[in-house]
């Protein structure tokens, strides 16, 4: 089993930079891809980025692609959302999600997951 702590969110202007933090227990070093995805109320999960956990890859959805980095900190056992050139349509919960097996943009392939936490970017 991985446990999954996100933490970092808040409520920011347009333009702003906030950095997302996941910290994983558990079995870590079970852990093969780990990812954030974000929703709103009433949409479905968006994939947002991923990242190969014992490798380099990393990989971003085009809505995000030149404003986020997806980094990871293996010693801590931690994976960040570096969020920069914040939008009001960033404004979501932020999720992060690993899996034993697999690197995947679709949500329904990870195992484990976060609670999240909240970003509201203000216009």
């Amino acid at each position: 089993q991985v446990q999954l702590v996100e933490s970092g969110g808040g409520l920011v202007q347009t333009g702003a930079s906030l950095r997302l933090v996941c910290v994983a227990s558990g079995r870590t070093s079970s852990i093969y891809g780990m990812a954030w995805f974000r929703q709103v109320p009433g949409k479905e999960r968006e994939y947002v980025a991923a990242i190969w956990w014992t490798g380099i890859t990393t990989f971003y959805a085009d809505s995000v692609r030149g404003r986020f980095t997806i980094l990871k900190d293996m010693e801590k056992n931690e994976m960040y959302l570096e969020m920069t050139s914040l939008k009001p349509e960033d404004t979501a919960r932020y999720y992060c999600a690993a899996d034993e097996s697999r690197l995947s943009t679709v949500e329904s392939r990870y195992t484990y997951w976060g609670q999240g936490t909240q970003v509201t970017v203000s216009s």
